[in-house]
């Protein structure tokens, strides 16, 4: 293949060498398309990508200045040594586990600026893929022209098509390996329009290429004269991405904050997910209801006459409204729903695996709310696209679960909007992000259930009792003298004429958890209620005395974000392991020493200590009496 001077890359040369300002004019206003490669191990993604970055001529000074060095060392010349220099450096990236995370390239043509994301196609990393897929507009879905579609090939395929990506092309590569041979081709591209119609895909455009001879990469390739067209960056230059979509569907803008910089400014500020806004139209403000209409769309270079979906801007109204970070600007006549019970499709991606019942945070646009997860209606076998039962979802797993969250949530479903119907799930201890997900509709139940105001509230309740409701949380190991404590402290409360009610881990298993098994998903589930119940007690004016073991932290937490500020106090029952084991008044202990007894706190099962507990009693330092009255001077005074 030989390059002209009116090739794209020599013409963009040029302009640079004769202007550079109109360059840098004509650069700013090429649109950008993101996009990723993805495919089996071994397919060619790096040599692709090395090719891409070779031909546009956009690659870094220092790995340019280290190619010309290497060609001069060894006393050669042209395009193909210097490409090969190249796609060596890709590969030792990923022989170095450097590309095991996705890894962002960036180039450029005359018509487009490009970021890709290059996948890796290991089964393993399959969440990388996703990380990587969630920006994307396009799939370059790469084939070896040797082995066909493969079991990644449907994966990545299956997974794009879930992300929402409506741009596929099937790149069948290292066809300089298989002599170009037209009836491969054609049988490579009929198999996976079998495969790709099952999963939804409808449309995806084939194209024969190889990434390292350069064929149908940059211009058609005489190699393939049965091959008509496009090339692969013509059709990455011309393939139609962007807002038209998003543009033609209603108006919505997640908040992201309240601008007011002085008191006669007050803005509303965030980028919008969909439609369009001019000022006079009238909006509504979600969840609260409010409705108002846009005076004016502020931008640092002065006011529009109009704002279009993904651009970002500060939304003035001409009413008074309440808006905060978090809440969503849309259409008045078009709003979207609220709810706070949901179907989604989920993607695992921690090592540890999906627990039911257990609380995330969830992020969606700029709301942040505490999530529960149930156990999986059912998992995906991406390969095989079989519904299987499951009772978890383990790492890379992708699955339908029922969630529900604490609060409303302003939503779309993910088919019709990205922005308000994505979601990842974060871990409340370590931050990290264990999931990605999509809605897909809100539950009726959560339409049809509706909170029933009533006159007698909390306070007027607690004030009739004169007193001040609260949850005292007793935690700690098996044997560490929660229930001899707390029924001490609700002892003295009681002679002080105040109105408690104890709920002990033993007694509420004979009835309220009697269902329930002590594996981890049922102690979460046996937390859960008995929040529930503390909290309708507390509502009720009670002080309410819990002893349980609750021994992880998430639990002890979701219980305490069902209350009031201060309500809740943790209460720390430390007792060692070995005290705790020497007293074993239940001969528990003795039993999983023995392994009759599965799942024990402290013995095959973690106990997470507290943190930061409001109260800590040292039992090897005080008796139950002195550890009571403390309790009670701490909760009174």
């Amino acid at each position: 293949m030989t390059k002209t001077s009116t090739d794209p890359i020599y013409v963009t040369d040029a302009l640079i060498a004769e202007d550079i300002e109109a360059y840098l004019e004509q650069h700013q206003q090429k649109s950008l398309l993101r996009f990723i490669t993805c495919g089996s191990v071994d397919d060619g993604k790096s040599t692709l990508i090395g090719r891409l970055l070779y031909d546009s001529k956009m690659i870094f000074e220092d790995q340019l200045a280290a190619l010309e060095a290497d060609s001069k060392r060894v006393g050669t010349q042209g395009q193909e040594i210097d490409f090969a220099l190249l796609v060596d450096g890709l590969a030792a990236e990923r022989e170095q586990g450097i590309t095991i995370d996705v890894a962002y390239r960036f180039f450029t043509t005359e018509k487009r600026k490009f970021i890709v994301a290059d996948t890796p196609g290991h089964e393993q990393y399959t969440r990388n893929m996703v990380t990587g897929a969630s920006t994307a507009d396009l799939a370059v879905i790469l084939i070896d022209a040797r082995k066909g579609v493969l079991t990644q090939t449907r994966r990545h395929s299956f997974l794009a098509h879930l992300i929402g990506i409506k741009h596929i092309v099937l790149a069948v590569n290292k066809m300089d390996l298989v002599g170009y041979d037209k009836t491969v081709f054609d049988r490579i591209t009929l198999a996976y329009r079998a495969f790709a119609s099952e999963i939804g895909i409808t449309n995806f455009t084939a194209i024969p290429i190889s990434g390292f001879k350069g064929d149908n990469i940059t211009a058609l390739s005489d190699n393939t004269p049965w091959f008509k067209g496009p090339a692969l960056i013509e059709h990455l230059e011309n393939v139609e991405v962007g807002s038209a979509a998003d543009e033609a569907r209603s108006f919505r803008m997640p908040a992201q904050w309240v601008n007011r910089p002085n008191l006669d400014f007050r803005g509303f500020s965030g980028q919008l997910a969909s439609g369009k806004v001019r000022p006079g139209d009238a909006v509504r403000v979600l969840p609260s209801g409010k409705t108002s209409t846009v005076s004016r769309i502020v931008t640092l270079d002065g006011d529009l006459a109009e704002a279009v979906a993904g651009q970002s801007v500060t939304l003035t109204l001409a009413d008074e409204v309440d808006c905060s970070r978090g809440d969503v600007i849309a259409a008045a006549d078009a709003p979207p729903e609220a709810a706070d019970q949901f179907e989604a499709t989920l993607v695992w991606m921690a090592d540890e695996a999906m627990i039911a019942g257990r609380a995330y945070w969830l992020k969606l646009a700029t709301q942040s709310v505490s999530a529960t997860i149930q156990q999986p209606k059912y998992e995906i076998n991406v390969n095989t696209l079989d519904h299987l039962a499951a009772k978890t979802l383990e790492l890379n797993g992708i699955g339908v679960v029922e969630l529900s969250t604490d609060k409303p949530i302003t939503f779309e479903a993910y088919s019709d909007n990205h922005t308000l119907g994505g979601f990842i799930l974060i871990d409340k201890l370590t931050n990290a992000t264990v999931a990605a997900g999509m809605l897909h509709f809100s539950l009726r139940r959560a339409q049809n259930v509706h909170w029933q105001a009533t006159d007698i509230d909390r306070d007027m309740r607690a004030n009739l009792k004169n007193q001040r409701p609260a949850l005292l949380w007793f935690t700690g190991l098996s044997g560490s003298g929660k229930s001899t404590i707390a029924n001490l402290v609700e002892k003295k409360l009681h002679r002080m004429n105040r109105h408690s009610f104890l709920l002990d881990g033993d007694n509420v298993r004979h009835g309220l958890n009697r269902d329930l098994g002590f594996t981890e998903a049922d102690r979460i589930e046996n937390i859960r209620r008995v929040g529930e119940v503390a909290k309708l007690m507390s509502d009720a004016g009670l002080i309410v005395i819990t002893a349980f073991i609750s021994p992880f932290r998430a639990e002890r937490d979701m219980v305490r974000s069902m209350l009031p500020e201060g309500e809740f106090i943790e209460v720390f029952i430390d007792t060692p392991l070995a005290e705790a084991e020497k007293r074993d008044v239940k001969g528990l202990y003795k039993k999983a020493r023995a392994g009759q007894l599965k799942n024990f706190t402290g013995i095959d099962s973690p106990y997470e200590a507290p943190e930061a507990p409001e109260i800590r009693i040292d039992t090897t330092a005080m008796t139950p009496d002195q550890a009571a009255d403390l309790i009670i001077d701490r909760l009174l005074g």
